[in-house]
Parts: C-alpha cells; sequence; structure tokens
C-alpha cells in the first residue's frame, strides 16, 4: 500500500494546522490509518519544529522497534540516523537523529532528568488507549513542563478507541479525527463434526484445526493473502509445520 492511501493522509493538513495554533492536540485514529508511522515523518517538515527532536511513545518494545524501523524504511535510511529507538538496555540514535522512539520507562526518566526537555519540539502519546500507570505519568510531566518552562512543547495524543472527546475536553485541546475505511466482514465456522474430532488438548486442538481452516480459506480464495491469530510462537511453529506440505507457490511465515 502506498503512503498516499492511508486514510490518515486525508487529515495530515488539518492536524498540520492545529499544531500550528495549539501545542496540544488529540489524534484519534483508527488501527491501521497510519497514524504511527506517517504523523511524526510530517511532522518534521513542521515550521514551529525547527531542529528539535519528536518523542514517539511506544507502550511496548516490539511495537517501538517495530515503528522506527518502519519509519526509516519509507525515509530509505538504515534506523539510527533521522529516525532511531531507545529502551531499557538497547538503542539506536545519533547526533542525526530527530525522530526518537521510546518506551514508557525511558520518557519517564527523560523528564524526570530533564523537566524542560531541552531540544524536544514534540511529545506524541501512540495507543495512548492502552493506558499504563507510566503513560498517565508521562502525560502528566510532559503536561507541567508544558505549562511551566516550554509553552512551545507541542503533546499529541493518539489513540483508536479511547473516548477523544472525554480527553480533548480533559486536555483542553481540539480533536482531530481520521475515519478510516470500512470494509464488509464475513464469519464462518469449522462445522461441529470437525471441531469435535480434534484433541481436547488445548494447544493439541489448535495445532490440528488451525491447518483445516486455512486450507478451506486457501480454497475458496485462491489470491490474497490468509492472516493466522495464534497465542504463541509455539504454536504458531506447530501450525506452519503442519502446512508445509502446502504447494510451493505458498509461502509460510511465522
Amino acid at each position: 500500500m502506498l503512503l498516499s492511501d492511508l486514510p490518515i493522509q486525508e487529515v495530515l493538513p488539518q492536524l498540520l494546522a492545529t499544531l500550528e495554533t495549539h501545542s496540544t492536540a488529540v489524534l484519534e485514529a483508527p488501527p491501521g490509518a497510519g497514524k504511527t508511522t506517517v504523523v511524526p515523518l510530517a511532522l518534521l517538515q513542521a515550521p514551529w519544529r525547527q531542529d528539535g527532536r519528536i518523542l514517539v511513545l511506544e507502550p511496548r518494545r516490539l511495537a517501538a522497534r517495530a515503528a522506527a524501523t518502519r519509519m526509516a524504511q519509507l525515509l530509505g535510511e538504515p534506523v539510527g540516523q533521522t529516525v532511531g529507538y531507545r529502551m531499557r538496555l538497547e538503542s539506536k540514535v545519533s547526533a542525526r537523529t530527530r525522530i526518537e522512539v521510546v518506551t514508557e520507562v525511558i520518557l519517564t526518566r527523560q523528564l524526570q532528568d530533564d523537566p524542560a526537555l531541552e531540544g524536544v519540539a514534540a511529545v506524541l502519546f501512540d495507543e495512548f488507549h492502552e493506558r499504563s500507570l507510566q503513560a498517565d505519568l508521562g502525560l502528566a510531566l510532559a503536561l507541567d513542563a508544558q505549562s511551566v518552562l516550554r509553552p512551545d512543547l507541542r503533546l499529541l495524543v493518539m489513540s483508536a478507541t479511547l473516548d477523544a472527546d472525554r480527553l480533548g475536553r480533559w486536555l483542553g485541546a481540539p480533536v482531530v479525527r481520521s475515519q478510516g475505511r470500512m470494509f464488509p466482514v464475513e464469519t464462518h465456522y469449522l462445522s461441529p463434526q470437525r471441531a469435535a474430532a480434534a484433541s481436547r488438548r488445548p494447544h493439541e486442538k489448535l495445532q490440528d484445526l488451525t491447518p483445516v481452516i486455512v486450507r478451506d480459506a486457501l480454497s475458496q480464495h485462491p489470491t490474497g493473502d490468509v492472516l493466522v491469530f495464534l497465542p504463541g510462537l509455539a504454536d504458531q511453529r506447530r501450525v506452519a509445520e503442519r502446512l508445509s506440505t502446502l504447494p510451493d507457490t505458498i509461502d509460510v511465515h511465522v
């Protein structure tokens, strides 16, 4: 998918205009809209940023690393140049880094060590609907820094499912919404007879039934991809092994 096809592109002009006149804003966008990777890159061109860094808060280490990697790919650079990440016991940043994807503990520590966040132009709180003590503390400290030391500091709270209007009223901030795109979804269930024939042990049931469902989906839809959610890596490997007999034209990725 091209960046121009992402739903977030439709509201980027509104978001950029909002942050020109407001120091705090709320962005509501559904999963897959592109907010995590497109918004920080768009803010690089904002006049108010000057040469300040953009901090992007991600609640999990895996998400932080993935977001930084994807943004670096979009710029055609390795991680650690314009875009880097910083987390406990691991970081990839340099003097050139202008977007830092950080985890919650790192953001809190930065705010405690430097309450004014010198050299930082904006802090983006991604996936704020997940809510945690560290994220709430980070937002509270950032708001305190903004009100006392850094009125020029931009704060953007991004969420998919949080009550954006309520959050906007609490922050005294405007809300920008990306509507996303809806696609028709049909639900199909495995027949009770097939389900009953599988092992009663949970992990064995998964490795017995999931390949059946995948093969049915592939037979009904000869083109496209099949995305399978499983609880753990061991389950993924077991199912992948059962699917190893699929035709060579079908790739199985774990």
